[in-house]
């Protein structure tokens, strides 16, 4: 690339930072009386995705330090090390869907999904090079990120409608890069969202079962707390929910720092997959990460053989969004950033 590209995208990526920070000054509601605070609140983060954007501009945003939070980033795989990194306090929140919540309260623990950034399934199933359809999948290896995760539930999804089992293929535990493992035939398949999915889509995989384009209600994208910390620190709860929404806020009304954003965060290096991504994340996103009862719903139905509990009350608490309703805090988003839905 010539010196003076360089120069100029290095310009621009300046002025999105420039942008994105100045909207420090614009920060009010709910804000203020915790500038003085400092409080260590940690959230998990799975596999890297574009589900991931309100909470990074937040960060960018500085939302979290003007509420009074020191906001740390934790890597995990998800699944089944949610509760027991909850539950020990080594995280505050986890930013995962409800299946691995569903799993996990019906071994003993006792987690909430108290917010969602997504509530439709936004993942496709893709195919390694040289495996061609459902019959080639017989006895290979599908790739989960863990056991648990929305990767998991809906692998099972994707089996069903190929006349396959869980027992026909094998399902193995690959981590967080199920992108690298399913081009490279590590896996002869695995579940992909965004950014992931439209860089399979270029490198020209095959999607063999897109859930995505079904469009299934499903509380795919979670924050979730236990629910005893929920009970002992609901303010830093509500201070981190607040931060958060309007960090989506912030990402659908400054394009171009979200853009950035993402291309940093994801190491994206791509301007199609960028924009791809960012347009699936503006599409999906619930704006002020408003739980859909029937996504909830769903979950539960799809893992009724596990003799979970059928009440989604026990997965669910929508009381932190009620509670942000009635103070005005969403109207006041709104207002603020010249918003009507």
């Amino acid at each position: 690339m010539k010196t003076v590209e360089v120069q100029f995208i290095g310009a621009l990526q300046f002025v999105a930072r420039v942008l994105l920070l100045a909207t420090l000054l614009l920060v009010g509601t709910h804000t203020d009386s915790h500038a003085a605070e400092s409080i260590p609140f940690s959230v998990g983060e799975g596999s890297p995705a574009n589900t991931y954007l309100a909470i990074w501009m937040a960060e960018e945003a500085g939302l979290y330090e003007v509420q009074g939070l020191e906001i740390h980033f934790v890597q995990m795989n998800g699944g089944i090390e949610t509760a027991p990194q909850l539950e020990a306090g080594n995280i505050q929140l986890m930013h995962i869907g409800m299946s691995s919540v569903v799993r996990a309260n019906s071994m003993g623990s006792d987690l909430r999904v108290i917010g969602s950034l997504s509530n439709i399934i936004r993942q496709t199933m893709f195919l390694a090079p040289g495996v061609r359809s459902a019959e080639d999948l017989h006895g290979r290896a599908i790739g989960i990120s863990s056991a648990g995760s929305e990767s998991d539930s809906t692998t099972t999804l994707v089996l069903e409608r190929l006349g396959l089992t869980r027992g026909d293929v094998q399902i193995r535990e690959i981590g967080r890069n199920r992108f690298d493992a399913v081009r490279n035939g590590i896996v002869a398949a695995t579940m992909l969202g965004e950014p992931s999915r439209s860089e399979a889509l270029a490198f020209g995989l095959t999607p063999i079962v897109d859930l995505y384009a079904e469009r299934i209600p499903w509380l795919f994208s979670g924050l979730t707390v236990d629910r005893a910390y929920l009970g002992a620190h609901r303010d830093l709860v509500l201070r981190f929910m607040r931060a958060t929404i309007e960090g989506n806020y912030i990402a659908i009304t400054n394009e171009v720092g979200a853009k950035n954003v993402l291309e940093q965060r994801l190491s994206l290096t791509e301007g199609t997959i960028v924009e791809a991504s960012y347009n699936n994340f503006k599409a999906e996103t619930p704006i002020n990460a408003e739980i859909d009862p029937v996504g909830a719903e769903n979950i539960v139905a799809a893992l009724a053989s596990m003799g979970a509990s059928d009440n989604i009350d026990d997965y669910i608490d929508l009381s932190i969004t009620e509670e942000l309703r009635a103070e005005g805090f969403f109207v006041a988003m709104e207002e603020k950033y010249g918003m009507r839905f």
